[in-house]
């Protein structure tokens, strides 16, 4: 079981996000969006006719959208490009330059444009390519001596950047398929590893459990050949023991078919449902638990799920009444409402001269609490003040498990592709 629970935490660790990695490129990214900014700004005054008030806001336009580079790229270029066009059009330059905006503003776009290519969808890589070389081939033809040789040369270079932007994105996407392929060969790994402990869990319980289970109902069906002067009542209990017996034998066989499977059920080994409750009560009676019952509504209206638990929660609490205060008079009243099943199963205390020393205590009544918290349902169980002990449980009868969140994929790598 200890091999079980450490591979079932295996599976189910997740890959830590890179928190540490993303922080210091932030941090990396203001710092030279920081640098860009107090070079634009005392150095706009050379390149272009802007008043002084109004060189702060152009230099940022220039330089701060490059902040955006991780966590919006798609709309640090957008900014970018649309300022550039912007200043392109609306501010001259300075005699002598022929550059319509500063160089730290053309690094900027280019760095943008470059994430863009690696991180975007790819109908905004297009747009975001075709946009930038026309802004580039338009705008930065005067500062050449051919308009052809500006008009042909900045979209290739657009094109060159965008096609290492994508080579790069294809191989942050192969390494994430192959993170993936390696996460799910583990996780294979793992699962039969659980399978195999599984099997040998259950082949451990056929020879020890089984085994035993069987020799009662062999001893308990020859005793009256075995055994001189029977009284039919002695032969009656030596059946109810054997009967008791085999439909143990039964669901340890169904467990162990569980055990053995890859997860489903096997074919011939339906579960017991609510309509089943009847025969356990009454084979507990003539088992020689002392037991009462009423039931207010139509078990047929329980679900299957609901039924299961509630079958095994009557079950466990009858095993516990008879082992932990024998003799005792048990009485289980079950109701069936609109919405949910109310069940209680309650015991005196147990017979004083019955030595129950030896009976230890174990996982029953935790285990009836997961069967009702499986299903969304609650379980309370405590000592009575007579000394005897009561178990209050509410099932849904939706029946049906509690829908686990669905996480979210985390990124691979640093660069998420969109």
């Amino acid at each position: 079981m200890a091999r079980i629970a450490k591979t079932a935490r295996q599976v189910t660790r997740k890959t830590p996000k890179p928190d540490r990695l993303r922080l210091w490129f932030d941090t990396f990214t203001v710092v030279v969006a920081g640098i860009f900014f107090s070079v634009a700004w005392p150095t706009l005054h050379i390149t272009h006719q802007v008043p002084a008030a109004a060189q702060p806001f152009i230099a940022g336009l220039a330089a701060l959208p490059f902040v955006l580079i991780r966590v919006n790229p798609a709309l640090g270029w957008a900014i970018s490009a649309g300022s550039a066009l912007l200043i392109a059009l609306a501010i001259p330059s300075q005699p002598g330059n022929h550059i319509p905006f500063q160089v730290v503003h053309i690094l900027a776009l280019f760095a943008l444009l470059f994430a863009v290519a690696v991180r975007a969808q790819m109908q905004i890589v297009l747009v975001a390519w075709v946009a930038t070389a026309l802004l580039m081939a338009t705008t930065m033809a005067g500062a050449q001596d051919s308009f052809a040789q500006a008009a042909f040369g900045w979209p290739i270079a657009m094109t060159g950047l965008v096609a290492f932007g994508l080579l790069v994105r294809w191989l942050l996407l192969s390494r994430k398929a192959l993170t993936q392929q390696a996460e799910e060969n583990e996780l294979e790994r793992a699962r039969r590893a659980i399978l195999e402990e599984k099997a040998r869990i259950a082949r451990d319980l056929h020879d020890v459990v089984a085994h035993h289970m069987s020799m009662v109902v062999v001893q308990a069906q020859t005793a009256p050949y075995r055994v001189d002067d029977v009284s039919p009542a002695a032969r009656a209990e030596f059946e109810s023991i054997g009967s008791s017996a085999r439909a143990a034998l039964n669901e340890i066989r169904s467990m162990l078919g569980v055990l053995r499977s890859d997860g489903q059920l096997p074919e011939h080994a339906p579960q017991p449902a609510a309509v089943d409750l009847l025969a356990l009560l009454d084979g507990a009676r003539r088992a020689g638990v002392s037991v009462e019952w009423t039931i207010d509504g139509a078990l047929q209206a329980i679900p299957d799920t609901t039924g299961l638990a509630l079958y095994r929660i009557v079950q466990e609490s009858l095993a516990n009444a008879s082992r932990h205060a024998p003799h005792s008079q048990v009485r289980v009243s079950l109701a069936v409402g609109p919405d949910a099943v109310d069940l209680v199963v309650g015991n005196g205390p147990g017979d004083a001269s019955v030595n129950v020393a030896g009976v230890t205590p174990g996982t029953g009544i935790a285990g009836m609490r997961a069967r009702a918290e499986a299903i969304g349902g609650t379980l309370v169980a405590a000592p009575r003040a007579d000394g005897g002990f009561e178990v209050r449980a509410r099932l849904p009868l939706s029946g049906d498990d509690p829908a686990d969140p669905v996480a979210e994929p985390g990124p691979v790598g640093f660069f998420a592709v969109e």
